[in-house]
C-alpha cells in the first residue's frame, strides 16, 4: 500500500472505533508499529488530533479537533447515510442542511454506489408518517432542540417562554393543560420524541411538579448557567410519563366521555396514549382523552367498540352527529 493510501486507511480505522492498540493497527495495515507511529505523526502534522497513551495498554484514538476531518465511509455506511439524509424530515431547518450534506456525499460517491442510492430513491414512495390526526405534521426548529438538549446535558436550569398554539374551532372544549402559557423555569431532564412531536420532561424547582412541554411551543431565553442536582422521576420512565401527561392534558383539544363499560374493559382496549380512564361504578367509567382536532376525537371514541355518551362540547357533538349520519347514509338502500 502506498504511503498516502495507507494513511487514509489508518484515518478510516481510527474513525471506526474509540481506540486501537498500535500492534493491532500495524497488523491490519501490514506494516510495523514504527511505521504506524510515523504515520500518526504525519496525520497530526495535517491537523488531525490523534491522541495516544503509552505502556502495555497503550492505544491510539482520534480526539476532538478544531475542524471536522473527512469521514471515510465504507460502501454500506455511505449508502445508509445517503438514504438517511434523503429521508431527513420533520425538524424545521433540517431539510436544507440535509440537502447540502447529501449533495456533498453524492458528489464523491463511486458510480456503483450512486446508482444504488438513486435506485432506492426513485423506486420508493414515502407515505405520511403521522396518520393519527387530520392536523398537519408538527415541526420544530433544530436550534430549539439543540438549546434544550444542551441544558439537559449540562444539568442547568432552563428558562423559556411557553405559548400553546391551539388550532381547534371556537366551540372546542376549553383545555386545561397542566402547563399554561407563560414564562417557565424548569430543571430539564429528557427530550422524548413521540409521533413526530418532541417533548421536554422538566421539573419546576420551586413546586417540585413534573410536566411535559411541547418543544414546538417553546421559545428559549438566555441560558441561566445555574446547575441543579437531579431528582429522580417517580417511576424513572420518562417516555411513559410523557404518554400519560399528553393523554390527559397535552393535546390541543380535550373531552370527557362517559363509557358504559367497566374501567378495566376500556383500559384493555386502549394504550396509555389514548387517554386516562376514571372509574364511576362497575358498569361505567369516564374516558379523558384528547387530540389535535375534534374530528380525530370523534373517530377515536367510535373505535372503542363500546357504548358511550357525549354531552359536550358542542363541537364534538356536531362531529359525532355528522359521522353518524354519514355512516347511516352509507348503509341506506
Amino acid at each position: 500500500m502506498e504511503t498516502s493510501s495507507r494513511r487514509l486507511a489508518l484515518l478510516s480505522l481510527l474513525q471506526s472505533r474509540p481506540e486501537w492498540p498500535g500492534p493491532e493497527l500495524a497488523e491490519r495495515l501490514g506494516v510495523s508499529t514504527r511505521t504506524i507511529r510515523n504515520d500518526v505523526e504525519s496525520l497530526r502534522e495535517l491537523g488531525y488530533p490523534v491522541e495516544s497513551t503509552r505502556g502495555a495498554t497503550g492505544a491510539y484514538r482520534l480526539g476532538p479537533g478544531a475542524r471536522l476531518p473527512p469521514l471515510l465511509l465504507d460502501d454500506e455506511e455511505a449508502v445508509a447515510v445517503a438514504i438517511g439524509l434523503r429521508a431527513g424530515t420533520g425538524v424545521s431547518g433540517m431539510e436544507e442542511s440535509s440537502a447540502r450534506a447529501l449533495a456533498k456525499l453524492e458528489q464523491v460517491l463511486p458510480h456503483r454506489l450512486h446508482r444504488q442510492v438513486a435506485a432506492i430513491h426513485e423506486s420508493t414512495t414515502r407515505a405520511p408518517e403521522y396518520l393519527g390526526t387530520n392536523v398537519a405534521d408538527p415541526e420544530i426548529d433544530s436550534a430549539v432542540l439543540s438549546r434544550i438538549a444542551a441544558a439537559v446535558r449540562d444539568r442547568e436550569w432552563f428558562r423559556f417562554d411557553y405559548a400553546i398554539e391551539p388550532e381547534a374551532p371556537s366551540d372546542a372544549p376549553t383545555a386545561t393543560p397542566s402547563v399554561p402559557d407563560g414564562r417557565k423555569l424548569v430543571e430539564p431532564y429528557r427530550l422524548v420524541n413521540w409521533r413526530r412531536h418532541w417533548y421536554l420532561v422538566g421539573r419546576d424547582p420551586r413546586s417540585g411538579d413534573w410536566s411535559a412541554y411541547r418543544a414546538d411551543w417553546i421559545t428559549p431565553l438566555m441560558p441561566t448557567r445555574r446547575a441543579f442536582t437531579p431528582v429522580p422521576l417517580p417511576g424513572l420512565d420518562y417516555t411513559s410519563f410523557v404518554l400519560r401527561d399528553v393523554a390527559a392534558t397535552g393535546w390541543k383539544v380535550h373531552a370527557r366521555i362517559t363509557v358504559f363499560a367497566p374501567a378495566e374493559e376500556v383500559l384493555a382496549r386502549i394504550n396509555p396514549t389514548v387517554g386516562v380512564v376514571e372509574s364511576v361504578d362497575e358498569h361505567r367509567c369516564v374516558l379523558v382523552t384528547g387530540a389535535d382536532s375534534l374530528e380525530t376525537i370523534a373517530v377515536y371514541i367510535g373505535m372503542l367498540g363500546l357504548d358511550f355518551k357525549v354531552t359536550g362540547p358542542p363541537g364534538l357533538v356536531t362531529h359525532l352527529k355528522t359521522l353518524g349520519n354519514r355512516y347511516l347514509d352509507a348503509v341506506s338502500p
